[in-house]
């Protein structure tokens, strides 16, 4: 009996080994998770019960434990390489299979679907039209690569002061090409329905009446209106009243007239907000120019935030969500089956997953351009080498000595 006894201590303390053989194996292996072996008695029992003289059996190998413990995380510079900081797990696929991993080196495959190492795609919640994620289902990740499309300006604000002491100018009638008709130009940048810049100048030209000015506006140097925007100014220098091209009165939506692109873009008819413009008594100063357009955009990048959300940047300074990385977290996390390639699937005693954003409670924070290094104590696995290796030797002596026993008592009988 002692034979076996310490046979399967011998198998035991192999597969300590081999637990700690995989861990110091993978001790340089992106989220990998480290493992334990848990060993129990053997006992023989009987219908009738066990006797108080009942020896064990030896032991047997009851369980590989993993340790979801954190990795250290290093920066890597690629936007696609995700780190998770907290609790649950990436959520990838293939062919409808979905695998669950803290392995998140990820990169792009040639139909811009974002993928691990084994062609698994990332999955995530998809972006609704509202800038809101639809949270109820999981979707491949996959990047864009049109450009962004342009939008026209339709409202510009302008915040200038015009000298309360300017004189009027001399030389009359206005002409943009004679400085000498007027006082103070400024301009900005406009842009079309099809995302061509236009530079649209504006010119002020104090009246002879008190605290009125003129004011002109020229796209691409042709007039956009022939009689001019009247602007009245309080004697506190501010703006109370406004006559503009369409006859309105409105100080925040000054309309100076249409234009007719020569791009064949649609006319444009932009408003200008001139209600916290001043008249003063310093110097003529701008101290904003804004417009709500903005030309097309070619992609310039991936990002993507601690919440998981992937932003497609273009060169217009737009960015256009892209989804919003989905974390999986589970009631059992130990009853996960692993598969290989750092991946896990759910079974029954790990319960069902629980989908949720990075951030929320229960579910880690994500790092973007880094990775989560293999949880692995290479000290803690050397010492474990060593007692297991102990082990061994000494259930190894037992079988040695029981040998000798069983050979006295045949030399006894002989």
């Amino acid at each position: 009996m002692a034979f076996g006894i310490a046979l399967s201590g011998i198998d035991a303390a192999q597969s300590d080994l081999n637990v700690t053989a995989n861990n110091i194996a993978n001790s340089a292996t992106t989220g990998f998770k480290s493992s334990s072996a848990e060993f129990s008695e053997l006992f023989a029992v009987s219908p009738q019960g066990v006797s108080s003289t009942q020896t064990g059996n030896g032991v047997k190998l009851a369980k590989v434990a993993q340790t979801f413990s954190q990795g250290n995380i290093s920066s890597t510079g690629n936007s696609l390489d995700l780190a998770l900081s907290g609790d649950g797990m990436f959520v990838v696929s293939e062919a409808g299979a979905t695998q669950y991993t803290r392995a998140g080196s990820f990169s792009t495959d040639h139909n811009g679907y974002v993928v691990n190492s084994t062609g698994q795609r990332l999955q995530v919640f998809q972006a609704t039209p509202t800038g809101t994620f639809n949270t109820t289902s999981l979707s491949d990740l996959q990047l864009v690569t049109g450009d962004s499309a342009p939008n026209a300006s339709t409202t510009a604000q302008m915040i200038f002061n015009l000298p309360a002491n300017a004189a009027v100018p001399a030389a009359v009638p206005f002409n943009p090409t004679d400085s000498n008709t007027y006082n103070q130009s400024t301009s900005l940048t406009l842009y079309d329905s099809l995302g061509a810049a236009h530079t649209a100048s504006i010119y002020m030209v104090k009246n002879a009446a008190a605290n009125t000015w003129s004011a002109y506006q020229f796209v691409d140097g042709n007039a956009v209106n022939a009689a001019p925007v009247t602007l009245t100014y309080s004697n506190a220098g501010i703006l109370t009243g406004v006559v503009d091209a369409a006859g309105g009165t409105n100080t925040a939506a000054v309309n100076f007239g249409p234009y007719t692109p020569t791009t064949g873009a649609a006319v444009m008819t932009p408003t200008f907000n001139l209600g916290k413009t001043t008249q003063y008594g310093s110097n003529f100063s701008v101290t904003s120019v804004m417009q709500d357009g903005y030309t097309t955009g070619k992609l310039s990048g991936i990002s993507v935030d601690s919440t998981g959300v992937v932003q497609a940047n273009y060169t217009n300074g737009r960015s256009t969500p892209l989804g919003q990385v989905a974390i999986a977290a589970f009631a059992n996390q130990q009853g996960l089956q692993q598969v290989g390639n750092t991946n896990w699937v759910q079974t029954f005693a790990s319960g069902s997953a629980l989908y949720g954003p990075a951030g929320a409670s229960g579910f880690g924070l994500i790092q973007s351009g880094s990775l989560e290094a293999s949880n692995v104590d290479i000290t803690a696995q050397l010492v474990n080498m060593i007692t297991a290796q102990r082990n061994f030797q000494a259930n190894a002596q037992m079988i040695s000595t029981q040998n000798q026993v069983t050979q006295a008592i045949i030399n006894i009988r002989g």
